[in-house]
């Protein structure tokens, strides 16, 4: 494996979720950590857990004023730059003929144009180290779940991306990398769900079979575990798309317990 130790990289959404874990892998790898996220005491807190290994940047990476000086702070601060990882995402179920223009237009702003402002800002420094990019994609590309087929159409978009830039910026000695993820237990999308919206999407993800298509969600160590394997590969080898699923056998808790009350 490559060592990892001293390395740089910048993590979208890193204040929640697999962006929380990504980041803690990480520095435990030995690597310094520029976490991206809009402002809120889980980010200011990344600094208090992690100390001078992560640099703490409030960034809405829907700007891309914002993310070029995210990036260029990482650069200052840390000298370099080595890795990017794409992981800033919403993922908000709605039944599409029902979903307003707000919620359409910030899956569009967050998961696709977000991705592109931070590759596009990250590349001329990645020249410079021959660095790699991952992005994190999602199991719904293959097998798109119903009130969420926008959101699998982002990320298909990203795949799409990804697939495009890989080409162009082999000459360049920089890699480009889809992490294709299934469910991942502790995860914060849903937090913002309503009671309706969560019973509605569990309803018909039971309905259609997706939730048992699923799986019992992962542990998101071993998610970030997957992460650290990828990017620790040696330099002359390059992986196009590693689909990390859960698993064993199950559904996600909200299925559950929408199984048990019908019986």
């Amino acid at each position: 494996m490559n060592s990892l130790g001293g390395k740089v990289a910048v993590v979208s959404g890193a204040s929640k979720g697999m962006g929380r874990h990504f980041v803690a892998a990480m520095v435990s790898a030995g690597m310094r950590v520029a976490c991206l996220a809009r402002p809120s005491s889980e980010l200011t807190s990344l600094a208090a857990e992690h100390g001078e290994a992560v640099l703490v940047l409030p960034c809405d990476v829907t700007s891309p004023d914002a993310v070029n000086a995210a990036v260029s702070a990482t650069v200052a601060h840390f000298g370099r730059l080595d890795i990017v990882i794409a992981n800033a995402a919403i993922f908000h179920p709605f039944a599409f003929a029902e979903g307003d223009d707000a919620i359409i237009r910030n899956h569009i702003d967050v998961n696709i144009l977000g991705v592109a402002w931070l590759i596009r800002a990250a590349i001329p420094h990645l020249r410079e180290t021959k660095g790699q990019i991952i992005a994190i994609s999602s199991e719904s590309v293959r097998m798109p779940f119903p009130m969420l087929a926008l959101y699998a159409a982002t990320k298909a978009s990203v795949e799409t991306l990804c697939n495009g830039l890989r080409e162009e910026l082999r000459s360049d000695d920089i890699r480009v990398t889809i992490l294709r993820s299934g469910s991942v237990r502790g995860g914060s999308g849903g937090n913002s769900w309503s009671d309706e919206t969560k019973a509605a999407f569990f309803k018909k993800i039971v309905e259609t079979g997706h939730a048992s298509m699923s799986g019992d969600a992962a542990m998101p160590e071993s998610m970030a575990k997957a992460l650290l394997a990828t990017i620790g590969l040696p330099p002359d080898i390059s992986v196009d798309l590693i689909e990390v699923r859960a698993a064993r056998v199950g559904v996600p808790e909200g299925a559950k317990a929408t199984m048990d009350e019908s019986g």
